[in-house]
């Protein structure tokens, strides 16, 4: 992971207190913090930031939390921790499906918020970024890079998101065998608690709008009772 130094982490939080007390206490581990103070436009102080990771309150003016995190989801895939009063299953997978990484509720305790800023960061970013060889796994002409999060086919490439990445992550490692679907809950999320099934199927969606993206139609494959398959379609495309 790179320097605690060189991470930024934004906080969007409309109560002032807790804001503050947040950037206090996060600041005490050497960590860049930025308040969003005007919430009109975050997407404005997002881009000018460029933080590694974002913490998110849900009850916001203007708009609330799922929406922005959908708007920085278009933007970029750095961490997204969702902090929130509400306790409620719904909210939880909602979070989750509008792009969200994880999700405390309040009140919290400061050691946990730091604790899940860390294995965020881990996840997005590396623990030994730098020092190792990167990992790529290639099925023909499909390549996926897990620490870049990008998926590459032939010439072209598109950026995924973490659990876009660890989908076909298993997938591949998978192939050509079926991909079950609590191997695929278990890969996405630790605790299966707050996902119904819907949410495993709104990722797989996003998964082949990507590789549509890539002009890769139909490679996925749905096993009715099993779980998912991928296909290597564009192996008869080679030349």
């Amino acid at each position: 992971m790179r320097s605690n130094k060189m991470n930024k982490i934004m906080i969007i939080e409309d109560d002032p207190k807790i804001a503050n007390y947040l950037a206090a206490y996060i600041s005490k581990y050497n960590f860049q913090v930025e308040v969003v103070e005007q919430f009109d436009d975050i997407i404005d102080s997002f881009q000018t930031t460029k933080p590694d990771l974002v913490l998110l309150d849900i009850n916001l003016p203007y708009y609330d939390g799922f929406y922005w995190c959908r708007q920085i989801r278009n933007l970029s895939i750095c961490p997204v921790i969702f902090i929130s009063a509400r306790t409620g299953e719904m909210d939880q997978v909602m979070a989750i499906e509008n792009g969200g990484d994880d999700y405390i509720t309040k009140p919290f305790s400061p050691d946990i918020v730091m604790a899940k800023i860390r294995s965020q960061l881990r996840r997005a970013y590396g623990e030994y970024a730098g020092s190792q060889q990167e990992r790529v796994l290639t099925l023909d002409r499909l390549k996926l890079y897990p620490e870049r999060h990008e998926l590459h086919f032939a010439d072209s490439s598109v950026e995924l998101t973490k659990n876009e990445t660890n989908i076909l992550e298993l997938l591949i490692e998978r192939y050509p065998r079926v991909t079950g679907r609590e191997d695929l809950l278990e890969k996405l999320w630790d605790d299966q608690a707050f996902v119904d099934e819907n949410t495993l199927n709104v990722n797989m969606t996003r998964v082949r709008k990507k590789l549509k993206d890539l002009g890769i139609n139909e490679a996925v494959e749905t096993i009715r009772g099993s779980g998912y398959r991928l296909n290597n379609v564009w192996k008869e495309q080679q030349l």
